[in-house]
């Protein structure tokens, strides 16, 4: 593998686990209480769990993406915050964070194990990656700014409080 090639791949790594610049994105997640990522935070447009449905609805996206023919865009935005404000119960919560990890995970295997130069639709994988890394990061940061605001940051595991 060319140095470029390795240093692309190692830039796509740190930028979809959110290292670096970010705190780590499963770290966003950690600790966090299946009610308080339901709850409302006054003003906010979207809680926790939504936000999380929102960012696992577009990751799909881009993995699909990466694998295949783009997907059709949603005819709205609407589509894409899919599922109620709160969670019903502790697993439908840990369900939800299992199907992004899942994903997150499986992003992370494309990077790590395809042709980042492979070509894709409208492009080639590196752009899909590149995507899916700072749509996460948005709404991470928007999540942590939740957390913050709930009294819920930072994670048991620690992170910036800046």
């Amino acid at each position: 593998m060319s140095e470029a090639i390795h240093s692309l791949r190692r830039a796509a790594l740190l930028a979809l686990e959110g290292r670096s610049a970010h705190v780590a994105i499963p770290a966003v997640l950690d600790g966090l209480d299946w009610q308080l990522a339901g709850r409302i935070v006054p003003d906010a447009p979207y809680t926790i769990f939504q936000e999380l449905n929102h960012m696992i609805y577009w990751l799909e996206y881009f993995l699909q993406w990466a694998s295949g023919p783009k997907p059709v865009l949603p005819d709205g935005a609407k589509v894409g915050w899919p599922g109620p404000a709160a969670p019903a119960s502790a697993r439908d919560w840990d369900d939800a964070k299992g199907r992004f990890l899942e994903g997150f995970q499986a992003m992370q295997d494309r990077v790590r194990e395809g042709e980042l130069l492979a070509p894709v639709e409208k492009g080639v994988l590196l752009l899909v990656v590149q995507a899916a890394a700072l749509h996460n990061s948005y709404h991470a940061g928007q999540i942590v700014l939740l957390r913050r605001m709930l009294g819920a940051w930072p994670p048991p595991g620690g992170g910036d409080t800046w």
